[in-house]
């Protein structure tokens, strides 16, 4: 018997290197689109507003992103949701139309991420669990 890896292994590791790239890209757009939205495009006061300071918490998990560490997919995944209810928020009660709009990519950025992110994680247990069973039916 030879160790030649699973027939779906290439397509398994393009799919997880494409949630990654989702994931990264999307906390990018987050951050992109906090800071562009309070600051220049539709802030609460005029000149800008210290909400922009929301992406702070968005720029911890970057490196962790990049780096490829499980334990940040999974944390990351949970600490969207406080993004995706101000989208909420925001696209139902901001009086401006482009603000409205704003928090609706806000809400779609949100999605995107949560998916790459839970999706990801489910994608490298699965790996590491057939190369487990490979592993251990190789004598």
């Amino acid at each position: 018997m030879t160790n030649s890896p699973p027939p779906h292994s290439s397509r398994s590791s393009s799919s997880v290197a494409l949630t990654r790239w989702l994931a990264v890209g999307s906390l990018v757009g987050l951050i992109v689109l906090g800071l562009a939205w309070e600051m220049r495009l539709a802030p609460l006061r005029p000149g800008g507003s210290w909400l922009a300071l929301k992406v702070l918490p968005l720029i911890v998990p970057l490196a962790g992103l990049m780096k490829n560490r499980m334990y940040t997919y999974r944390w990351v995944s949970l600490m969207v949701w406080l993004y995706f209810t101000e989208g909420v928020v925001r696209a139902w009660s901001d009086v401006l139309p482009l603000s409205r709009a704003l928090a609706l990519l806000e809400v779609a950025l949100c999605l995107v991420l949560f998916a790459a992110c839970a999706w990801h994680v489910r994608l490298r247990l699965r790996n590491a669990a057939a190369q487990h069973l490979n592993e251990a039916a190789t004598p």
